[in-house]
């Protein structure tokens, strides 16, 4: 956090698993230009930056979507068991591209090859340092289903094929509860026809 309007006064880290909480006490410049007094600390949630793809076959108008257990969803009281878009954490060396293409081939056995950006956008900037950046990919869906995930990462991952219709009618029938994919889908819905007629007319290029 190197920013000119923003003094840190204090940081320490108050744990380190999968997840790793920063406190903060700082001070920042007001809208009337004067300084803030510090503030009550502040927790900061940081698990690095992140990538979701829709993956979407252009020649059969279908969608590639997995379902997996989220234990923040079930410990929140929602659905334990989430459809998705394919997903996953930025690993050092990687860029998002790179992630997108590695998580969907883990995820649910796809191979993408293009990709259109749809945004990026912070998932929780009062409390989460977490910025997703979000894609659309190109996929062949005719073999697509069944299990995925990776063993080592205790990942079970059911791997569905569903028509671009069913995807937005998903969508607004607020059956799909993640801000990813409810993201995505909103875009697809209002792209879906210019995304199709690319990659439908031509190699796109990624």
């Amino acid at each position: 956090m190197d920013h000119p309007d923003i003094e840190i006064v204090e940081k320490k880290t108050a744990y380190k698993g999968y997840l790793q909480v920063d406190v903060y006490r700082l001070r920042h410049k007001k809208f009337d230009g004067t300084w803030s007094g510090v503030l009550p600390p502040r927790e900061v949630c940081e698990r690095g930056h992140a990538v979701g793809v829709l993956l979407y076959d252009p020649v059969r108008d279908e969608l590639v979507m997995i379902e997996q257990f989220r234990v923040g969803a079930a410990a929140g009281g929602g659905p334990a068991w989430m459809r998705e878009t394919v997903a996953g954490i930025i690993e050092e060396g990687e860029t998002p591209e790179d992630v997108a293409r590695r998580e969907a081939l883990e995820e649910a056995r796809c191979v993408v090859t293009d990709l259109v950006k749809v945004c990026d956008y912070f998932s929780s900037p009062g409390a989460f340092s977490e910025r997703v950046t979000v894609f659309c990919g190109r996929v062949d869906s005719s073999g697509a289903g069944g299990i995925g995930g990776l063993a080592e990462e205790h990942e079970d991952i059911r791997i569905d094929v569903l028509s671009a219709e069913e995807g937005i009618r998903l969508l607004d029938e607020n059956k799909l509860n993640n801000s990813v994919t409810v993201i995505a889908l909103a875009w697809f819905a209002r792209h879906r026809d210019t995304v199709r007629a690319q990659w439908l007319g031509g190699e796109a290029g990624a």
